[in-house]
């Protein structure tokens, strides 16, 4: 081979390589592999935090299953800039038309986003002691809410309970029905009252209704009715 061919594959290489190589290889493959799967296991426990300590509700968006990969991105991102200050520059002006289409259902997913992309950023500058401390303090404080549920002011279950009665029992028992609900469901609202033909269904919200007290508040209704049938969806459990 030439000393001109040679130099020719030689300048190739160095370009694809990019500015940022020579502090690249300050760095190490090694390392960089190092840092790489720390993130991915971090990524992975907060999944796996997320599956924990946040239930499926009907809105979520499982949005945990793509946390190692943006522990993942986030790191490499990071780690590539601070070699180069084109690409950082470039990533501000292509981070501007960036546009998220799936929305986020929950608040608590924000949440565990951002745990997620401060997991990256410890990893891509090298701060390994700061991981360690964000993830403790993560895991103390979700245990703490998972022991204390009504320590943000919310309720420990409240949800729908849907009434389907017979259009004739609903006419001459119908107020004894929304007394009862307004006795046993303190703090409750009437969400609803469809009547057709045959049947009347009465949606009546509440605040909370623990499972144990769900075979009385049945057998009191049916007392009115037996024809009576209930449905019951809790929107938010702990």
């Amino acid at each position: 081979m030439s000393p001109l061919l040679t130099l020719d594959i030689q300048t190739w290489l160095d370009d694809l390589a990019g500015p940022g190589a020579a502090r690249m290889a300050e760095l190490g493959a090694g390392s960089f592999v190092l840092l790489m799967v720390v993130s991915a296991v971090s990524g992975l426990l907060v999944a796996t935090l997320y599956r924990i300590f946040f239930r499926a509700r009907a809105t979520g968006s499982e949005i945990h299953r793509a946390f190692p990969l943006i522990s993942l991105s986030v790191t490499a991102i990071f780690i590539t800039i601070q070699f180069s200050l084109p690409l950082s520059l470039g990533l501000l002006g292509a981070l501007s038309i960036v546009r998220f289409r799936t929305p986020i259902k929950e608040p608590e997913e924000i949440g565990f986003l951002m745990l997620v992309v401060a997991t990256g950023l410890c990893c891509a500058t090298f701060n390994l002691l700061f991981l360690g401390i964000v993830l403790g303090v993560a895991m103390l404080t979700l245990t703490v809410l998972h022991l204390r549920s009504g320590l943000l002011g919310q309720a420990p279950k409240h949800g729908m309970l849907v009434v389907t009665l017979p259009q004739a029992d609903y006419q001459s028992r119908g107020g004894d029905l929304l007394r009862v609900l307004e006795e046993r469901l303190p703090g409750g609202r009437l969400d609803a009252v469809n009547e057709d033909v045959d049947e009347a269904t009465v949606s009546y919200g509440f605040r909370s209704l623990e499972a144990t007290q769900v075979p009385a508040l049945q057998a009191v209704l049916r007392d009115l009715s037996p024809a009576l049938r209930t449905d019951l969806y809790y929107t938010r459990s702990t």
